[in-house]
């Protein structure tokens, strides 16, 4: 038996369909906010400050081993409703979120891992969903582009360890925004320019010291019309560690706008 935890995008669903392929046991731990899993019969809707629900219902249902996939939105912890698990572990998250995202996914790991519940990698029965290196896209990065790469991968090395940051955007060798705790759409819209196409680049790449079991950085079909309307040319990822949703759409798409897709 596998337990899903899941959260919001398309990711969840491929790797449910997956699992139902292969006809392999499995319950759901629902965390999303409209309960998109309800329907089937094997889901159970938590709230993500229930750790003693959802410890019970993997223990109850006999699952030795989880994967986490989907986005979970940092809860306000003020106003998380708590049971009686969630109240003792809670000073544990908020002192690992004051480090960062990717220290709190490693708390919630060490708490499941507590419980004899191991956690898998979220690609491990997709692993088509992860990009090799190589360009796959007919438009290349030229000279002016890798610079702008180049800057932006040193600007991702340089952050902290445990930094909010997946997404750096570089235009032109200057960096024109870092992504913050409030995501990578929420950066590109912000780079928002009429009249600039095609020039500069977003570079998505783990947090530094993530555990890349989990929290992968992901990018779709919406991450590539977000860097479109930012007046974009390209996006760069990490070899083997990233999550490409909507493949052959997103290619198509980005060769009929004439931007790249690479993978470093």
């Amino acid at each position: 038996m596998i337990g899903l935890i899941f959260g919001e995008n398309s990711f969840p669903i491929e790797i449910l369909k997956k699992i139902k392929k292969k006809r392999l046991n499995y319950l759901i731990i629902d965390l999303t906010k409209s309960k998109k899993f309800k329907n089937d019969k094997k889901s159970f809707p938590v709230s993500i400050g229930q750790f003693g629900k959802i410890i019970n219902i993997l223990k109850k249902n006999k699952c030795k081993k989880i994967l986490f996939a989907g986005k979970v939105s940092k809860p306000n912890f003020s106003k998380l409703k708590l049971d009686l698990k969630g109240i003792y572990y809670i000073p544990r998250i908020i002192k690992a979120s004051k480090i960062g995202d990717a220290a709190i996914l490693k708390e919630i790991i060490n708490i499941f891992n507590q419980q004899s519940i191991k956690t898998i990698s979220s690609l491990a029965f997709n692993p088509e969903l992860s990009l090799k290196a190589g360009n796959y896209s007919k438009i290349k990065p030229n000279n002016e582009d890798k610079q702008d790469i180049k800057k932006a991968i040193a600007t991702l090395n340089k952050l902290g360890n445990y930094n909010f940051s997946q997404g750096v955007v570089v235009r032109y060798k200057k960096i024109i925004a870092i992504e913050s705790s409030g995501g990578t759409e929420k950066m590109l819209k912000k780079c928002k320019r009429k009249k600039i196409i095609n020039s500069g680049v977003l570079v998505k790449f783990p947090k530094n010291k993530q555990d890349l079991r989990i929290d992968l950085p992901t990018v779709g079909f919406d991450t590539l019309k977000h860097c479109r309307m930012a007046g974009l040319k390209g996006i760069v990822l990490k070899n083997k560690q990233n999550v490409f949703l909507d493949k052959n759409k997103c290619i198509n798409w980005a060769n009929k706008n004439k931007m790249f897709i690479t993978v470093k």
